[in-house]
């Protein structure tokens, strides 16, 4: 009797070292960790980004601007640009070469404030060559409320090329458009301010019911400890409502919330790009056991025209005479069991075939047709 309990103490710690090594030996799978910070899976809702576009000229080009012949806006704008600076040139008949009517966009992120910096992106709106070394004057950008929300001026940065000569031109990249960076100064803030975007809720990038009760569960594990209450409640399988704990700012408890990990769950999909032959199994997928076997037909046709000649001093003509050889190939199909629970399985299954992408593409839609591809099969 007492012997029992040094050899239960010793099972006890020999249990451990046995599970790791059948781990180790592939005989038992660990669990994949697939955990993610809630900041990279939501969004706050009403915190975007807003467009701005405007019209503007750039300025300087080496005769690789627009012809204001065939691109009057462009004689317009000079025209109307000239004017407020008090030179009138109308009914003057422009020839310039050096200037380009372009389009500006931008995107004003949340949170900017005045006076702040943005990248903008110009590109041609007429028969310009190219914008190299062109300035882009002061523009007003407006967003869709109609108002001034930005000002961009500066010299545009162009990534491509183009070399015309008499016999021979090139061509690299789009020398049409070019960026200027921090080329635009907010003159009016993103009206999305933290005290202004109304009741917290986080979206779901990839909306999914078991992520939004998996986020919902994490955060109030956290605020029940942290703060004594629980803060979130799933609202639908898109978005997470959260109630603002008492003397906590909006900024800090966001931060708090976005750095929990959680487990996120999506539907299981096959992505087929048959035009690439791009194939995207998700983990979740499974197909039930099915037996498949795929073969390709190979017709080769080659055509070896003959000369016939005729005697001599026959009368006859010399003529082609066609012959044909049709050579038909069909490799041995195999038949295959493809099925399992896992990816690895699925993945094994299908590799045993030896199939190139457009065969695999052509097995996924018929198991998807025969009710054993357990998972959404999206086409592209």
């Amino acid at each position: 009797m007492r012997l029992k309990h040094p050899i239960r103490h010793l099972i006890r710690s020999l249990a451990p070292l046995a599970l790791a090594a059948l781990m180790a030996a592939g005989t038992f799978a660990a669990p994949a960790a697939a955990a993610v910070r809630i900041k990279d899976i939501v969004q706050l809702e009403g915190l975007r980004d807003n467009q701005l576009v405007g019209y503007g000229l750039v300025i300087g080009l080496s005769g690789t601007g627009d012809t204001l012949r065939n691109a009057p806006f462009t004689e317009q704008a000079i025209q109307s640009m000239l004017d407020r600076l008090g030179i009138n040139v109308r009914n003057l008949g422009l020839r310039t070469r050096n200037v380009a009517a372009v389009l500006v966009t931008a995107e004003l992120p949340p949170f900017m404030n005045r006076g702040a910096r943005i990248d903008v992106n110009v590109a041609s709106m007429g028969d310009a060559a190219s914008l190299l070394g062109g300035q882009l004057i002061m523009t007003p950008l407006s967003g869709a409320d109609g108002r001034v929300h930005a000002v961009a001026q500066g010299s545009v940065a162009v990534s491509g090329s183009n070399t015309v000569g008499q016999a021979e031109s090139f061509s690299q990249g789009v020398p049409t458009a070019g960026r200027i960076p921090n080329g635009a100064t907010v003159e009016l803030p993103n009206p999305n301010r933290p005290g202004d975007i109304g009741p917290l809720t986080l979206d779901l990038k990839n909306p999914d019911f078991a992520t939004a009760v998996r986020i919902a569960d994490a955060i109030n594990g956290y605020s029940l400890k942290r703060y004594g209450v629980k803060t979130a409640h799933e609202r639908d399988f898109r978005s997470v409502a959260l109630a603002l704990p008492a003397r906590v700012g909006v900024t800090r408890f966001i931060a708090e919330v976005g750095t929990l990990m959680v487990e996120p769950d999506t539907e299981a999909r096959v992505i087929i790009d048959s035009r690439t032959g791009t194939i995207v199994i998700g983990q979740d997928v499974q197909v039930s056991t099915v037996a498949v076997t795929h073969g390709s037909l190979t017709v080769r046709v080659t055509e070896t025209p003959v000369a016939s000649q005729p005697a001599p001093f026959s009368g006859g003509k010399t003529a082609v005479l066609p012959r044909t050889d049709v050579d038909v190939h069909e490799p041995d199909g195999q038949l295959r069991i493809v099925g399992g629970t896992t990816l690895r399985h699925l993945v094994n299954g299908l590799n045993q075939i030896g199939l190139k992408p457009s065969g695999i593409i052509a097995i996924l839609q018929a198991i998807k047709a025969a009710g054993a591809l357990q998972a959404e099969l999206i086409t592209q």
